[in-house]
């Protein structure tokens, strides 16, 4: 792996540093998990679009830049450093996009990526069922045949952004005499204000509504909706869990920007006799670097015509784990004044350090718990026996 970057790759981040820097405001935009602040981080999704920055790593047909993989990481970096306002869009672009540039149809992709890439159509992630979270394969939705396309009915909880947001993604059981749980499974996207399909807001522990639960009761879906063959869902479904586990959701720029404000935090605030506490800082510094490198070394092996396959799940256990620490250091330096609401006028960073450990909490529960996670890493990687399943 070559640490140093090209001529090319330092002009790209010089042109993307100056774009933030005049671009991105001093204001902190309202909560995302908020009406008023999913309008707002709307607007900069278009902002960002206008200019070719929402999808760097896209073709240009699409929206994007086209740029390469390690150029996409050097972008993220500058993006987090600038601190600039949270990505509504993610859902489709991180999650959703991977999956139909894998198993989408050119009609597809060019009728959902632009709109996605420009603000214009936020979509949430409609995974989770009351009794089939991490193990998917329990799922009971049901998409029922019917003349064009298919009918919709069951379920769906904890949907990130459905709240707020235009469309979802999903898996529905399509063949109930398939031999359960991983055939007969259909990916499908819907509409969020379709006839026969109710949203009803889920609140954070902050109260924000960050989660939907999604009720359909025959909702009507066109073939022209159905990602990859009917009943191979869950086939499709594993390239976009791939893709939220490993590097896609979780940029190293997000955590070197984050550690590196906990540092500037230490500096100015700080009680220099509390080794205890300084040593927490450096290990989240630490941390936020290995990350960075392996990081690096993923994309290295990518470009080199290698996949990361299982090796996602490692990815997905270090930054969820990450994110906690760090953010948990945070608070406890600010002392009480750390827990401050967005909306409180003496809140530090705008309540940003609060807002940020609120969402660290789920992050060893969504993109599959922890928990499988490490059954993966177990059996795929170590090559241990199955254990609790």
């Amino acid at each position: 792996m070559d640490l140093d970057f090209s001529a090319a790759e330092n002009a790209f981040r010089a042109e993307a540093r100056a774009w933030l820097t005049a671009h991105v405001s001093t204001s902190r935009l309202p909560s995302l998990e908020t009406a008023e602040g999913f309008a707002a981080h709307r607007e900069w999704e278009r902002a960002l679009f206008a200019d070719r920055w929402s999808v760097v790593s896209w073709p240009e047909e699409y929206g994007g830049r086209g740029v390469s993989l390690l150029q996409w990481l050097i972008f993220e970096e500058e993006y987090y450093a600038a601190d600039a306002p949270g990505r509504v869009s993610q859902n489709g672009i991180n999650l959703l996009a991977p999956t139909l540039f894998e198993h989408g149809t050119p009609e597809q992709r060019a009728r959902v990526l632009p709109p996605m890439a420009s603000g214009e159509v936020i979509w949430a992630q409609a995974w989770s069922e009351p009794e089939a979270g991490s193990d998917l394969a329990r799922l009971r939705s049901t998409a029922q045949r019917t003349e064009g396309g298919w009918r919709l009915t069951g379920q769906k909880t904890w949907s990130s952004r459905a709240a707020f947001a235009d469309r979802a993604f999903g898996l529905f059981r399509s063949d109930p005499a398939a031999d359960k749980p991983h055939p007969g499974l259909t990916y499908l996207m819907f509409p969020l204000d379709a006839p026969g399909l109710t949203v009803r807001p889920l609140g954070r522990l902050d109260g924000k509504p960050a989660f939907a639960e999604l009720f359909l009761d025959d909702v009507f879906v066109p073939d022209e909706d159905v990602i990859g063959a009917p009943g191979e869902g869950w086939r499709v479904a594993m390239s976009t869990a791939g893709s939220e586990r490993g590097l896609t959701l979780r940029s190293p720029g997000r955590f070197t920007a984050a550690a590196d404000r906990l540092a500037r935090l230490w500096r100015d605030e700080a009680d220099p006799a509390d080794t205890a506490l300084r040593d927490r800082v450096a290990d989240a510094v630490i941390g936020a670097r290995a990350y960075e490198l392996f990081a690096y070394a993923s994309v290295s092996r990518i470009a080199a015509g290698e996949s990361i396959g299982a090796e996602s799940s490692l990815n997905k256990v270090f930054w969820s784990e990450l994110d906690i620490a760090l953010h948990e250091t945070a608070l406890d330096l600010l002392g009480p004044y750390g827990e401050l609401a967005d909306d409180a006028a003496d809140a530090p960073a705008h309540g940003g350090w609060a807002e940020g450990y609120t969402f660290s909490l789920a992050g060893p529960i969504y993109a599959g718990t922890n928990e499988i996670q490490r059954d993966i890493i177990a059996e795929r990687l170590l090559g241990l026996p199955k254990g609790r399943r």
